[in-house]
C-alpha cells in the first residue's frame, strides 16, 4: 500500500495518524518530491473508472492560478495528466494506493474505514 502525501497538509497529517492508529502498514511517498507520473494518473483513472479531475487538487492555489481549470476543457486526458504530474501540488492529496484498482483520494475517514477495516 502506498501513501502519497504532503507533510505540511493538515488533512494528510490526519490521514497518516489514522493509518498509524489503526496499525495499517504502508510505504510513504512525498507528493512534491516524487509526484505520480502522467502514466500513473491515467492508469488509476482508467482502473477506478474515475475522471482525471478526481485526482486534481482543484481547490489548490496553484491549480486555480495556473488556469488549468479552463485549459482542462481543451486538453486531452494525456495532456491533462502530464500537466498534473509536473507539480505534486496540482494533485489531490493524500492519495492511498491500495492497489491499481483501489485508490482513495483525499481523506474521508468513513471511506477509508470501509476500504481498510473490513
Amino acid at each position: 500500500m502506498l501513501f502519497i502525501y504532503y507533510p505540511k497538509c493538515s488533512t494528510c497529517r490526519r490521514a497518516k495518524a489514522w493509518l498509524d492508529d489503526n496499525n495499517i502498514r504502508y510505504e510513504e511517498r512525498l507528493i512534491v518530491e516524487d509526484p505520480p507520473t502522467a502514466k500513473d494518473l491515467l492508469r488509476w483513472s482508467k482502473k477506478t473508472n474515475q475522471p482525471l479531475t478526481k485526482f486534481a487538487n482543484t481547490s489548490g492555489q496553484l491549480y486555480r492560478s495556473s488556469g488549468l481549470a479552463k485549459r482542462r476543457l481543451t486538453l486531452s486526458d494525456e495532456e491533462f495528466a502530464k500537466e498534473l504530474s509536473r507539480d505534486g501540488m496540482l494533485i489531490k492529496r493524500p492519495l492511498l494506493v491500495i492497489d491499481d484498482d483501489h485508490i482513495l483520494t483525499g481523506f474521508r475517514q468513513t471511506e477509508w474505514e470501509a476500504a481498510l477495516l473490513k
